[in-house]
């Protein structure tokens, strides 16, 4: 298993507040977690997906991430 990273570690490496990742778990969109009693984990590769889904070439290309509701 890959190293795991905390709230924090997750925002600084993806360089946005711990409380845009708080809300994107409530409310969808967010980068896959891992759940560890009350904590909150994130694999380095799920949050490098997460950006990478997130690319585009103009901004005319971007579409909006689906909510997972």
């Amino acid at each position: 298993m890959s190293e795991l990273l905390t709230v924090s570690d997750a925002a600084q490496r993806l360089k946005v507040s711990e409380s845009f990742l708080n809300k994107l778990r409530v409310t969808g969109g967010s980068p896959r977690f891992l759940r560890l009693g009350r904590s909150i984990r994130y694999r380095p590769e799920d949050l490098d997906a997460w950006a990478e889904a997130g690319a585009a070439s103009a901004t005319s290309d971007y579409l909006p991430r689906a909510s997972h509701r």
